[in-house]
């Protein structure tokens, strides 16, 4: 079975099949000078007007074929050796993740962060956040690369740093103090946020979680408090929270937009996990129709999906978790297993590719790639790998200290939060 990028070109060549979006068969340079998150999943989400931009790829990147491509990352990556680590995102195309000495979830990659400290640059082909993360924990001296500036997240971009302080002023003077030696709320973010979010946690008694270990980061914040209250990812938060017995009338969904995120204070009183208002626009395409149209389709498919899909979604299911969970599920499997997978399409493609034994295919039918890890291209590495051989770093990805201290605080509780 082709890469999903090949099948993207098919298709804008005019053979059968669909995609979310035309653009998709255009090079990410097209829209680097573009507002937006780029064509894919997230195509429709708001870009903050803050969001960081990508300059002009260097025309000999944008004209080299693939195969000119594939000797310079790999010339380049040879000259440099150990000198540089390339992380990859289980949600990169193929194209890209081929180079990366480490594939991995965001939990898996934040970890890989501290544990390279001899290599002088960690080139990240994931997103903003995880760079971003990455800086944090790595050592220092240590350069962090995002080959592609405008690789962000739309989900990380629903929760800004100023609309959690408001909501937390309005919850601190809701809630009040405590005298039973639990704090009235304690913040927890996904790791799908920025680092501003992750010190903000980490100034006020939180901590970061990914899919991999929300349950037991949630058991982690119960034990110090009455309340939590999740970000930005409302669907992670939910589905974790109800799968350990709480109510979903115990988790009031929070809109920035409106006083008191648009609930009533006996409401907010009476709730165990108040949900921020974000999603992936990833997981978002996901339906229990597609779900029982598999099943239709394939009597006896086994049906597991990201817990960043909806509630419904996951409820159909026959099971949930992160991508590491999936991959392993799949790596366990019996022969000629037939899954449904709901989550990214180049994770769902590489493992049907690697499981020729196993059926496995996605839930949704129409190819709609993760716009912003879509950003990365092997034109974007072969440039930032050249560039380090020259002796220039570029698109270094820099944490201020007085974000990255107390951002540690609430990762390190993370990094000790293993399920």
């Amino acid at each position: 079975m082709s890469s999903v990028d090949t099948t993207i070109k098919l298709i804008g060549q005019g053979a059968p099949g669909s995609t979310c979006a035309p653009g998709l068969a255009d090079e990410p340079w097209t829209f680097d000078s573009i507002p937006g998150y780029g064509p894919g999943a997230s195509q429709g989400d708001v870009l903050p007007a803050s969001a960081p931009r990508q300059g002009v790829l260097p025309d000999e990147y944008q004209h080299a074929s693939i195969d000119e491509l594939d000797a310079r990352i790999l010339s380049a990556k040879e000259t440099l050796g150990d000198r540089v680590v390339i992380l990859g995102h289980f949600y990169q195309r193929d194209e890209v993740i081929k180079y990366a000495d480490i594939v991995g979830d965001s939990f898996q990659l934040a970890r890989a962060a501290t544990q390279r400290p001899d290599a002088e640059a960690l080139v990240f082909c994931g997103v903003h956040f995880m760079a971003e993360t990455a800086d944090m924990l790595s050592g220092d001296g240590q350069a962090v690369i995002l080959p592609n500036l405008a690789a962000g997240c739309s989900m990380a971009d629903m929760a800004n740093i100023d609309q959690v302080e408001d909501c937390w002023e309005q919850l601190e003077e809701l809630f009040g103090t405590s005298d039973d030696g639990l704090a009235p709320i304690i913040p927890v973010t996904y790791m799908n946020s920025s680092a501003a979010i992750k010190a903000f946690c980490g100034r006020n008694g939180g901590i970061v979680c990914t899919s991999s270990n929300a349950k037991t980061v949630l058991e982690w914040a119960f034990a110090r408090g009455r309340r939590v209250l999740f970000f930005p990812d409302q669907h992670l938060g939910r589905n974790t929270a109800k799968a350990m017995g709480i109510s979903v009338d115990e988790m009031p969904l929070w809109n920035p937009n409106k006083p008191l995120g648009g609930n009533t204070a006996p409401v907010l009183q009476a709730a165990k996990v108040v949900l921020w208002q974000g999603f992936c626009s990833v997981h978002k395409r996901f339906t229990v129709a597609q779900i029982e149209q598999a099943r239709a389709a394939h009597p006896g498919v086994r049906v597991i999906v990201h817990p960043e899909c909806p509630m419904e979604v996951v409820d159909a299911a026959d099971e949930s978790g992160s991508t590491d969970y999936i991959s392993k599920a799949i790596d366990a499997a019996p022969n000629r297993t037939t899954f449904a997978i709901g989550t990214e399409i180049n994770l769902v493609r590489r493992l049907s590719n690697d499981h020729p034994r196993l059926t496995i295919f996605c839930l949704d039918p129409v190819v709609c790639p993760c716009s912003t890890m879509y950003r990365i291209h092997p034109g974007y590495l072969a440039w930032v790998l050249e560039r380090m051989v020259a002796g220039e770093i570029v698109n270094q990805i820099s944490v201020p200290d007085d974000v990255t201290v107390p951002a540690r605080v609430a990762l390190e509780r993370m990094l000790a939060a293993t399920p």
